[in-house]
């Protein structure tokens, strides 16, 4: 079969075989058409079913093993994952980090309903249980509400004088994500056992372990774009599916389509889902915002290479005008209205931040601010524009900031915390005359130096052999990873590739579905390929486990610690 197969085929090859194949079945023309022309379907003497299956076919691929092994795979390693992230989550027992920000943030939230103010150094008070340095004043705080309500859902229901209820709501989410990415990952490479692979590979990773187990917001931001991507892997199949029966009852029926941009295939929910996901990924942080653009275009690009599929004739206006307008409509406005909506309880506090602005302001203002806007609407819109120059012009040195170039090999990771202790106590703290507990969160090397590799054969598969897949996967990466070059110039962290990391695991999974093989080969010819597959995956998991006490604030020998220090940039 010819390697130059239409972007939306599907694979032609088992479920573990990811290596860029041609498409769910022999074509029904001898020669592939041209790019542009639509694709051909043969509807003599077909009935609609077997038309629509036909269709259903060269869309789509079916997804391999059983529906009870899917998720009981998944669920294994979601309790894998959930044994990383709870285990000793009250350590330390004191706020680390942006820490110092966010969970306070989030008592005020439940206490206020608002963020208020807080006397100078309030930490070992509020580690201690003591509240009181909280005031009535508002804070000024530039990030929205959405992440600091889910860490105080937390504390609501483990109270907010331990560590536990500081944390366990990043911590469960971070679990969810894993099982999120389990099945999400099987629909993408349409098998059990990969989706399962890149949910373990997640699971040992250090960079969504150490985020999942302190609280600031980027785990929730990484949750919420992972379900938006979700979302739209489901419309895609879901949209594709309704357009075969749609194609397949007006070819049975005319031989033809009417219109030649082909049937209209209505409301698409699951669009919607991911609007509302992405709209909650935006009321985390904004950098949400460029998930809401990428799958935007991803949504479209999929509409149009569909009805090419299904040999719509003017299948790139049916896809842009016919689906992506609607599809715009569903997903932009209502991401802007979900995102608004996160900031209701900013609206119904007289006495946050910003609140009272316009009111304020404009009573004595010579040349008044908007005046063609509501009170609430212009604060808020006020409090926006502050916040944007906050983050364009954060420019402060940091000790661990980084820039982008190097994150995909995780060149200088975040230390979140740190202890040295060498004196009499230590030989009880780990056995050793001097003993660290540190948080560093550095990606396991296994996963993201292997997917930096792999993430070479992706691009290739994407640009020359057009896999649907690999081009979801750099979806991923556009979203989450090309956008913080532009500020580049800020002070920046790694573990902001938190957000990544789902689509880092998938990158790698992709390379090792290669190397699993084709069915078609022999299982001899297949052999080398698994037990390297198998030795890849092992060995993410060793290393895991090694880097493990790293991770999670474990006393130990500080000639361990050092041990775990692979590059000088990494200390």
């Amino acid at each position: 079969m010819s390697p130059e197969r239409a972007p939306d085929a599907a694979p032609d090859a088992p479920p573990q075989d990811v290596s860029g194949s041609t498409g769910a079945n022999e074509p029904e023309t001898a020669t592939r058409p041209r790019w542009w022309h639509p694709r051909e379907v043969d509807v003599a003497g077909r009935s609609a079913a077997e038309i629509e299956q036909s269709l259903i076919d060269r869309m789509l691929s079916p997804v391999a093993g059983s529906r009870l092994w899917g998720w009981v795979g998944a669920l294994l390693v979601t309790a894998i994952a959930g044994v990383l992230r709870l285990v000793h989550l009250e350590r330390p027992g004191r706020l680390v980090f942006d820490e110092t920000y966010y969970v306070k943030q989030a008592y005020s939230l439940l206490t206020l309903g608002y963020e208020g103010d807080w006397n100078e150094e309030p930490n070992e008070n509020f580690a201690a249980g003591d509240f009181s340095d909280l005031q009535d004043s508002a804070d000024y705080v530039v990030h929205p509400g959405v992440g600091k309500w889910m860490i105080a859902v937390g504390m609501r229901l483990l109270g907010p004088e331990t560590p536990w209820g500081w944390r366990i709501s990043a911590a469960v989410i971070g679990t969810l994500s894993v099982l999120l990415l389990a099945r999400i990952a099987r629909r993408l490479f349409s098998s059990s056992l990969l989706g399962c692979t890149a949910a373990l590979l997640l699971a040992v990773d250090g960079v969504h372990i150490t985020m999942s187990r302190i609280s600031i917001l980027d785990i929730f931001l990484q949750f919420w774009v992972l379900a938006a991507f979700g979302a739209v892997l489901l419309d895609r199949e879901q949209y594709r599916r309704r357009l075969a029966r749609l194609a397949a009852t007006e070819l049975a029926t005319h031989g033809r389509y009417r219109d030649p941009w082909g049937p209209r295939v209505g409301m698409r929910w699951w669009l919607l889902v991911a609007a509302v996901c992405l709209g909650l990924a935006c009321g985390v942080k904004w950098s949400g915002i460029y998930a809401v653009a990428v799958l935007g275009i991803a949504v479209v690009a999929w509409s149009v290479t569909a009805r090419r599929s299904a040999g719509v004739p003017l299948w790139v206006g049916g896809g842009t005008l016919r689906d992506g307008l609607p599809a715009f409509v569903t997903l932009v406005p209502t991401a802007a209205a979900v995102y608004m909506l996160t900031w209701l309880p900013w609206w119904l506090s007289p006495h946050s931040y910003n609140r009272q602005w316009a009111a304020e302001v404009n009573a004595t203002a010579e040349v008044p601010a908007r005046t063609w806007m509501p009170d609430w609407l212009n604060s808020w819109w006020e409090y926006h524009l502050k916040m944007w120059d906050f983050h364009n012009g954060l420019t402060s040195e940091h000790t661990y900031m980084s820039h982008p170039a190097g994150w995909l090999i995780q060149l200088r990771p975040t230390s979140f915390a740190w202890r040295d202790v060498e004196d009499s106590t230590s030989l009880d703290l780990c056995g050793a005359e001097r003993c660290v507990g540190a948080i560093t969160s550095v990606g396991n090397p296994v996963l993201w130096w292997g997917a930096a590799l792999a993430l070479l054969l992706v691009l290739w598969a994407a640009l020359r052999r057009g896999d649907w897949r690999a081009w979801a996967i750099l979806i991923g990466y556009a979203a989450t990873y090309l956008p913080w070059f532009a500020y580049a110039h800020r002070t920046i962290f790694t573990f902001y590739t938190v957000a990544l990391a789902p689509f880092v695991a998938m990158c790698l999974t992709f390379a090792i579905g290669t190397l699993l093989g084709s069915r078609h080969l022999t299982l001899q010819e297949r052999r080398p390929g698994i037990w390297t597959a198998a030795a890849l995956v092992i060995l993410a998991v060793l290393v895991g486990a090694f880097y493990w006490p790293v991770w999670s604030n474990q006393w130990v020998p500080y000639w361990f610690w050092r041990l775990h220090m692979l590059l000088p940039s990494w200390v």
